[in-house]
């Protein structure tokens, strides 16, 4: 049969930097640190570079049948990406000397509800992409974790809007009973104001260590969480909300103060070279979100 990749010569001559697939659909294998397994569907990005300017294209099968022997249903490790990754290049000879996947799937985590003994499931965006260059491989993971802020400015002006109705309720008292007070702040009335607060969403970006031999996803996500501390909850009771509400209270943030204690949690990992934080509160008050954004600083790393 007629090859044209091999006999036909380019209209144009020139190297690419990528060519390959995207979307295309691959069934993922995840295990945990326990070695509980669990199915997920990725779509995969699969590229080459083309370094021969007289070639008249690569070989896209190849890269396909390369993910499906070492990447479909399989367990996803370093170990299979690596293999992968070599095989591109390998099968495309001198055509390319580089290549790379980019894998996006879902991870679902089981989650203990905050006091009860409830769980729920929680589903988090993961992307792994790893690149194989100069016989070195890359690994850059990123995720999103969802959490709950609430305005420190907002809060700071509903207490103040509290303590001018406890002046104006007990104006001219003196002295008060504790009952009495304890009365009067279980009423709704008298907590006159709430302060705004959000779903608001981290995404993370983490470049691993040259040469790393492991994929801390779970890790990395309960990283994250523990950091902001006011993670989305799955399954609630009302001694959960309660709970929820006393988190909120006691970690009030600016999307800058969020962005700041996942940037020092970041700084602190052995085993991530570079990174890219940004932390967006779907503001309640605005029609727009509040944004911030901290990376590393390295030269030629992840920007802003």
């Amino acid at each position: 049969m007629p090859d044209i990749v091999n006999d036909a010569e380019p209209e144009y001559r020139g190297t690419l930097g990528r060519v390959g697939m995207s979307e295309v659909e691959l069934p993922l294998t995840l295990s945990d640190s326990e070695g509980q397994l669990q199915g997920t569907v990725a779509h995969a990005d699969a590229w080459v570079n083309l370094i021969d300017p007289d070639a008249k294209g690569i070989h896209m099968s190849r890269l396909y049948v390369g993910m499906d022997q070492h990447l479909a249903g399989q367990i996803l490790t370093v170990e299979a990406l690596r293999t992968t990754l070599e095989l591109f290049v390998d099968k495309h000879g001198p055509l390319s000397s580089e290549a790379c996947i980019a894998l996006r799937f879902e991870r679902m985590r089981r989650r203990t509800a905050l006091v009860s003994s409830h769980q729920g499931w929680r589903s988090y965006p993961v992307q792994v992409k790893a690149t194989y260059k100069a016989d070195k491989l890359s690994i850059e993971l990123a995720f999103s974790v969802h959490y709950s802020s609430t305005c420190p400015c907002s809060a700071s002006l509903a207490r103040q809007l509290i303590q001018e109705r406890f002046d104006a309720d007990f104006q001219g008292k003196e002295s008060l009973h504790v009952d009495t007070v304890r009365e009067w702040l279980g009423k709704a009335e008298s907590i006159c104001a709430t302060p705004h607060s959000q779903r608001s969403e981290a995404k993370i970006v983490v470049r691993l260590r040259p040469n790393s031999d492991a994929l801390p996803i779970d890790e990395m996500i309960d990283t994250i969480e523990d950091t902001l501390k006011t993670v989305v909850q799955a399954a609630v009771k009302r001694e959960d909300e309660q709970a929820f509400a006393l988190l909120n209270g006691r970690n009030l943030m600016f999307c800058e103060d969020a962005a700041r204690r996942v940037q020092a949690c970041l700084e602190e990992h052995d085993e991530i070279v570079d990174y890219r934080a940004e932390c967006r509160h779907a503001e309640s008050l605005h029609p727009h979100d509040a944004v911030a954004i901290a990376v590393k600083g390295i030269e030629g790393g992840l920007q802003a």
